[in-house]
This record gives structure tokens, sequence and C-alpha cells, in this order.
């Protein structure tokens, strides 16, 4: 007796090249991918007609209208602030042309703007620069 036997084969399909083209669009995906850096810190700006860019390194000062201040985003008061401003390392560059921005918002008063201009005149740094927004 004869027996039949099937050609018949169980196909399964391949999927490694379906898993290159995967990760190379994950790959393609993070690498052009812009991620935008936003400040923690949320201040309203004054307005300003003549706004300019600046550098972005350096210290950065930010006063929030409800009296709280920050140091390249710390936390700090107003006498530890002093402290911290003098312990700290320019590197080679000298404190009076070492860049500081000063972010206060439009809300903080003018006697704390001076008290900050005062502490990092004591300080020995000169080139501050007021953050403000544009028109």
């Amino acid at each position: 007796m004869k027996l039949k036997r099937s050609n018949l084969q169980m196909s399964h399909p391949d999927l490694i090249p379906m898993i290159d083209i995967v990760f190379q669009l994950i790959l393609f995906f993070l690498v052009s991918t812009t991620f935008a850096v936003l400040p923690g810190i949320r201040v309203q700006l004054p307005v300003s007609q003549t706004a300019e860019n600046t550098a972005s390194v350096g210290l950065t000062i930010t006063a929030h209208a409800d009296g709280t201040l920050w140091l390249n985003g710390e936390d700090v008061t107003m006498e530890s602030l002093d402290a911290q401003l003098t312990a700290y390392d320019t590197g080679d560059i000298e404190r009076n042309a070492y860049p500081v921005r000063l972010e206060a918002d439009g809300q903080v008063t003018n006697s704390v703007i001076v008290s900050l201009f005062d502490i990092l005149r004591m300080n020995g740094f000169a080139a501050v620069n007021l953050r403000t927004t544009e028109e």
C-alpha cells in the first residue's frame, strides 16, 4: 500500500528584516528630534523694545515677585547669595568680566534689584545683563 505524502510545509515569515527596519526608524527619530529645554522657574519678565540675546554661560540670578531668589536654579536667600557669590569660582575669567544674567519678575520692586546689584558689585561682578522679553 502506498501512502501519499503531502509536500505542504508550514512556512514562517522571517521577522529579522522587519525588526531591523523598526530599529532604524527608532534611531532616525531619536537623532532627528530636537528637545526644547524650558526653564523650570517661571517669571513674568518685563517687556522691552530693545531686548537682545546674550550668552547663556555664566551666573543666572532669578528674582520672583513673591520674594524668592534662585542662583543657577538653586533656592537662595539674600544673605546666602552673598556667601555663595564670594565662594563662586569663575575659572580663567576675571570676576568683573564674568557674565551674570538677572531675571527679575516685572512685579519685583526696585529696592530688591538694587540690593542684588549691590551684592554683585561687592563680590566683583560687573557684567550684569537684565533679562527682558521682546514685544
